[in-house]
């Protein structure tokens, strides 16, 4: 009796069930990277459609969905943004409102990039931070100028290609670059520091 086709059968399961396992944690991390609540995105659009709108207790509303994320980074970030944003809500005044988030944005970017570069040994969570960035990177690039909306979406993608791929059973294994991660970084960094200010 030749039991080499069963062997053969099993060892292909395994490899299979193992494989699935493997790419749908990559898919979990990304999805959780891409989809992930982000309150100062997520209420940009109620925030800006309101005030175009002149509907500023609607705005109110939608300023105080984000009202924790711009409380963190007042304290862990940017001193002063809260304020900023409050007098510019106080003020009624729309444009000083748009400036104030995308100095929000540039400060997330900013943020999750640095906690990228100091996790480049753990792929999942660089490439979560990364993505994330990226999120904020999209959701301001039509208030950029398009020079610098170039730079910083050049740059996003050598950050993402220099976080490496860990590759599936070590196939395709490409190893981080932490001087081309800083090097994007950087460029980032510099483009985006007098945004909103």
């Amino acid at each position: 009796m030749n039991h080499h086709p069963l062997r053969r059968l099993v060892l292909l399961a395994i490899v299979a069930i193992a494989a699935a396992w493997s790419l749908s944690g990559t898919a979990h991390a990304y999805s959780y990277a891409a989809a992930g609540a982000e309150p100062l995105i997520d209420h940009r659009e109620a925030l800006l459609g309101a005030i175009a709108k002149g509907d500023w207790k609607a705005a109110d509303t939608a300023y105080q969905g984000m009202a924790a994320d711009l409380d963190y980074l007042d304290k862990n970030e940017d001193a002063g943004i809260v304020k900023a944003l409050s007098d510019a809500m106080a003020a009624k005044d729309g444009q000083a409102v748009r400036k104030v988030l995308m100095r929000a944005y540039a400060d997330e970017i900013e943020r999750r990039l640095r906690g990228a570069r100091e996790n480049l040994k753990d792929y999942q969570t660089s490439k979560i931070l990364v993505v994330k960035a990226q999120r904020f990177y999209t959701a301001m690039a039509g208030d950029l100028p398009p020079a610098t909306g170039k730079t910083v979406d050049d740059e996003l993608k050598k950050a993402l290609d220099a976080i490496g791929n860990p590759g599936v059973f070590g196939f395709g294994n490409k190893p981080a670059d932490p001087a081309a991660f800083a090097k994007a970084h950087d460029a980032i960094h510099a483009v985006l520091a007098s945004v909103g200010r």
